[in-house]
């Protein structure tokens, strides 16, 4: 009988890595499948945001301070008081939306400087500031005896300007307001203040009506 040649033999070989690691070398280990990200909760409202305070009781007493910016501010009252009877005038150019921040910023830094709040009267030629509409509210009684208190700021409108007393100083809102009342209104500041009057509005405007007094 002719010899078949013998067929090779096919092994079957388990399916894992072909070659058995070196010694003294470690299999490196199999990476983890990553998963599905866990999906973050709803953030809570009343987490405050990272550097403001959270929420605290409103503050009664007008207005709320603000952060400060060094320009067209009122110099602390050490160094605004002048020797004589005549105020002195300080311009703080505003728009007319923006006038009324522009006097609340006042206030503040005349407060943070060490005026007390019965020195300050501010006079607004347009709407009034919230703090007197709020006070109003409750009557004009209650609302002109807080001016004979001296204890607070005291926030009136242009129109009667007549009404209100002297302080040491007087800041004035150009908020709005026709030429007529806003010059009627800052010549009556200027006598109400005895040691500083500020105009907070337009600069050029309220230069013209002041004459050169300013």
């Amino acid at each position: 009988m002719p010899l078949i040649p013998q067929e090779p033999q096919i092994h079957e070989r388990a399916q894992g890595p072909s070659v058995t690691p070196a010694t003294g070398r470690t299999a490196p280990t199999p990476r983890p499948v990553p998963g599905p990200r866990p999906v973050p909760g709803p953030r809570s409202a009343a987490t405050p945001r990272p550097g403001r305070p959270g929420p605290g009781p409103a503050r009664p007493a007008p207005p709320a301070q603000r952060s400060h910016s060094s320009a067209g501010q009122p110099q602390p009252s050490g160094t605004t008081t002048p020797t004589s009877s005549v105020p002195q005038i300080q311009l703080i150019p505003a728009p007319v939306d923006g006038a009324l921040d522009a006097a609340d910023e006042a206030v503040d830094m005349l407060l943070d400087s060490g005026r007390a709040p019965g020195d300050i009267l501010v006079l607004t030629t347009g709407e009034q500031h919230p703090w007197a509409a709020h006070e109003l509210s409750f009557g004009e009684t209650s609302y002109w005896a807080q001016q004979d208190t001296r204890e607070d700021v005291f926030f009136a409108g242009a129109a009667v300007a007549a009404r209100a007393q002297s302080r040491p100083v007087v800041v004035v809102v150009l908020n709005g307001g026709d030429d007529d009342a806003v010059a009627q209104a800052l010549p009556l500041a200027r006598e109400r203040a005895t040691a500083l009057l500020i105009v907070c509005g337009d600069s050029e405007r309220a230069t013209s009506l002041l004459g050169a007094g300013v």
